[in-house]
């Protein structure tokens, strides 16, 4: 082969190499931004699961003097 052969030759090979790189770095990007705004997207009302749960649910029932002070202390209802 000649050396304007040769020359043309690694120019294609470049190219095609560059453009492939490109496409990948373009395809992860794009995946990468979707799982981002997939992961941080806001929460919709009752499709978040919660973890856990109260110990002794039944304690929350009925209110005890010093949940009622304090409730009546944070409305501006204090005598």
């Amino acid at each position: 082969m000649d050396e304007e052969t040769t020359k043309n030759l690694a120019y294609i090979i470049s190219i095609v190499i560059f453009v492939l790189m490109a496409r990948f770095v373009l395809r992860k990007g794009l995946e990468n931004r979707s799982r981002v705004l997939r992961d941080n997207a806001p929460k919709i009302a009752g499709d978040d699961e919660l973890d856990g749960a109260a110990k002794n649910p039944q304690q929350f029932d009925e209110p005890d003097d010093e949940a009622l002070d304090e409730m009546a202390k944070l409305l501006g209802e204090e005598e």
